[in-house]
């Protein structure tokens, strides 16, 4: 996969941010019901190829991607708890 593959993938999506893997399977499942030829408004089956496609490259992408679960990645998405255990022990801010 290159990225202007997965950069195509993401414009038939139409995402165009941080996205979740659950986003990702509820926008696959609207955009095949629209496309599919037996229950959608449209009749394109190559547009459903399409879909398929980029829904197998986004997929391959997340399933390819490393979590990492350290504590500096878990303050940097959670910035609450890197302010709350910055000032934990001041008398002030923190619990005395």
């Amino acid at each position: 996969m290159t990225f202007q593959e997965l950069q195509n993938a993401l414009k038939i999506f139409g995402f165009t941010g941080r996205v979740t893997l659950r986003e990702i399977k509820k926008r696959h499942r609207e955009l095949v019901k629209t496309c599919h030829p037996d229950t959608g408004e449209q009749n394109d089956p190559e547009q459903i190829r399409l879909v398929n496609a980029a829904y197998g490259i986004l997929l391959e992408y997340a399933e390819d991607f490393r979590f990492s679960f350290t504590d500096e990645e878990f303050l940097a998405q959670n910035p609450e708890e890197r302010i709350r255990l910055q000032f934990a022990d001041d008398p002030l801010w923190g619990s005395n």
